[in-house]
């Protein structure tokens, strides 16, 4: 391909949203490029769990035939509250499940039923099962020779690169392997055939997730001939009579002009990294706090800026402008670190979150976004955001906790270089670790009250059956809750990160980039989490981004397709 061409729509990024724009252009029949920043692809889709929230969908259906339409439009008014854009969530509830239906039946793609909660499943309209769905895992073998520019996913969250996914039985046997003769004999085949893969791969081909995700669509991108061009960051929209007409864009070989005749979308995964937007848009950094994102750094707002350049509009509005996940420091033995998202050990019994005052300040079983938030909230007129994930001896040795590993793996290195903190009392501690000793006994002596007989009168912990979803079964009579008294005792230190942001770019229903006039740039689309959020700033079920991203890339292609003439 020459430096300078000319085709019918430039996608610009290469995640779930991007790549399911470009593909529903391509069907259509439009001559489609997409441009990828990095020099692998699959952005931040490829480091996420890889779930999408899409209600009525196929699968889900047959999981709770009795969900309404009317019932998932009273849960998005109950958690979008002020921010509820009608048009937008009936697009979305119309389309959704028209998404999956296409990508299933023309592409690579194949979607599993999870048994995923809605987050809040008392709200009105919530449910306990059947609407997020989970890409089937994928062979990466599948995309040849573009395998190795395939993004590998996040190396905290694997296992010598093994993937895991909260939703198969990986996790569950590899907890209960040196407890359970078939749980030991499915791990040892799984760990046998992953270091195959290692020795003759350099990296698991057996991918879960959204590393799965990624893979698929972008196998079914380049299987219809769609180009992904790696290492072409995209520095210039092109203009036309007030038309967005192309992009000038850098490429290993320097710079090249690629002209859109009917399109340009921005598809750049939000502004986690922008480090201007973060510290007006974050409460934390406001007041001079750390934040710490897993997402990729090359996630620096170039959308939102470029959009922002032609006259778009872009505005900070939510209470919470991102995804909140809580985060740790993992240092490496070559002096780098690595980010842990805490994603499943808050929900182990016999762990809680506190303070560094001691005390406990939520409900330590719900979703990463509410604990986050309220993370944010309980710090408010402080320098610092965080808080200490806390358990005891057997604790750690059934569930571990943070990166570290459950018994019978080591924790010695852990705790020469401070991730993990240990003290013989909980008095030692909370001296360790920085904690109120006074206010830590307090808490957890308070807390064992209930936790002996499994309960949690402070608040609530495993009354819900998302609270319980990611918890342990065998932990009677509440999956998620269990005292703090056998010493040695344990913490890892917990700051603010997110999974992606939720404020964006202004655009209409079908993706046009909007002034502040409310008029439409001219063949100028946003999607993805370049797009400002439908859900409000709220996290009200697993896959909110990925399951919106892709239905709205979906209505963004087919509409540039009928912008164009396309009659395929």
């Amino acid at each position: 391909m020459s430096q300078n061409f000319e085709c019918d729509v430039v996608v610009v990024g290469s995640g779930a949203a991007g790549l399911s724009a470009a593909i529903t252009a391509k069907k259509r029949g439009l001559d489609v490029v997409v441009l990828e920043k990095e020099p692998v692809f699959g952005g931040t889709t490829a480091l996420s769990g890889g779930v999408l929230w899409i209600p009525l969908n196929q699968h889900g259906r047959k999981q709770n035939p009795a969900d309404t339409r009317d019932a998932v439009r009273t849960y998005m008014m109950q958690e979008t509250g002020s921010y509820f854009d009608a048009a937008a969530v009936d697009a979305f509830i119309e389309n959704g499940p028209k998404m999956v239906e296409f990508f299933e039946r023309e592409t690579e793609m194949k979607f599993v039923p999870t048994m995923y909660p809605d987050y809040h499943p008392t709200v009105a309209g919530g449910v306990d099962i059947g609407r997020s769905i989970l890409a089937a895992p994928f062979d990466i073998r599948g995309l040849g020779k573009d395998m190795p520019r395939l993004k590998p996913p996040l190396k905290t969250i694997t296992f010598i690169g093994m993937m895991f996914n909260s939703s198969n039985a990986d996790l569950k046997h590899f907890f209960q392997a040196t407890k359970s003769l078939t749980s030991f004999i499915y791990v040892a085949k799984r760990l046998v055939t992953h270091i195959k893969e290692l020795v003759l791969y350099q990296r698991g081909i057996q991918v879960t997730s959204g590393n799965a995700l990624a893979a698929r669509l972008a196998k079914s991108a380049l299987d219809l001939g769609i180009p992904i061009l790696t290492s072409s960051p995209v520095k210039e929209i092109l203009m036309k009579n007030d038309h967005a007409s192309g992009v000038r864009a850098g490429s290993e070989g320097g710079e090249r002009l690629i002209t859109a005749r009917h399109g340009v979308v921005l598809a750049c995964g939000g502004f986690p990294h922008d480090v201007k937007r973060i510290a007006k848009a974050y409460p934390h950094l406001q007041r001079g706090g750390e934040h710490l994102s897993p997402t990729p750094t090359s996630n620096t707002g170039d959308g939102l800026n470029m959009a922002e350049a032609l006259g778009g509009k872009v505005e900070i509005r939510f209470k919470d402008a991102a995804a909140w996940m809580p985060v740790s420091y993992v240092p490496y033995a070559n002096g780098e670190f690595g980010v842990f998202p805490h994603l499943l050990d808050r929900y182990k019994p016999g762990i809680i979150g506190v303070l560094k005052n001691g005390q406990r300040f939520t409900n330590e079983s719900n979703s990463y976004h509410d604990v986050g938030a309220d993370l944010i909230r309980a710090c408010d007129g402080q320098k610092d955001t965080a808080m200490w994930l806390v358990c005891d001896k057997t604790t750690l040795g059934k569930y571990g906790i943070g990166f570290v590993k459950p018994a019978p793996m080591p924790i010695g290195r852990f705790l020469r270089n401070g991730y993990l903190i240990e003290g013989k009392t909980l008095a030692e501690l909370a001296h360790n670790a920085g904690i109120d000793p006074a206010g830590l006994e307090q808490t957890v002596r308070a807390y064992n009250v209930g936790a002996v007989k499994g309960d949690d009168p402070a608040f609530g912990r495993g009354t819900t059956t998302f609270n319980r979803y990611l918890a342990d079964p065998e932990n009677k009579p509440n999956p998620c809750v269990a005292p703090v008294q056998t010493g040695p005792f344990y913490a890892v230190k917990v700051i603010m990160g997110d999974l992606g942001t939720f404020d964006g770019i202004q655009t209409s229903v079908v993706g046009e980039v909007l002034k502040d006039d409310g008029s439409a740039i001219g063949g100028l689309y946003a999607v993805g989490n370049d797009r400002a959020s439908i859900m409000g700033g709220n996290y009200p079920a697993a896959g909110i981004t990925h399951g919106p991203n892709m239905t709205f890339g979906f209505v963004t292609g087919n509409h540039i397709a009928d912008q164009a003439g396309a009659t395929a």
